[in-house]
C-alpha cells in the first residue's frame, strides 16, 4: 500500500499529526509530512510504501481537504 500526502492541498491543520504521529510530522513550513517519505518528482507529493496503514487511514479520512491519499 502507498500513504501519498498531496502538499500543495495541505493546509496545516495537524490533525494527521495528531492521529498519526508514527507516520506524519509537522515541518518548518507549517505543513504535514510523511516520515521516510520519498518526493515524486512530477508532483511533489510525498509518497511511502507501507505494508501496514496503522493509523494513516484514520489520519486520511480526518484531512479536511483530503490532502492525503491511500492506494
Amino acid at each position: 500500500m502507498k500513504i501519498i500526502l498531496d502538499k500543495s492541498k495541505c493546509i496545516g491543520c495537524g490533525s494527521c499529526t495528531a492521529l498519526c504521529p508514527k507516520i506524519f510530522e509537522l515541518g518548518e513550513d507549517g505543513k504535514a509530512h510523511i516520515k521516510e517519505a520519498r518526493i515524486e518528482e512530477k508532483t511533489e507529493n510525498e509518497e511511502l510504501e507501507v505494508e501496514k496503514l496503522d493509523c494513516a487511514k484514520e489520519a486520511a479520512e480526518a484531512c479536511p481537504v483530503q490532502a492525503i491519499q491511500i492506494k
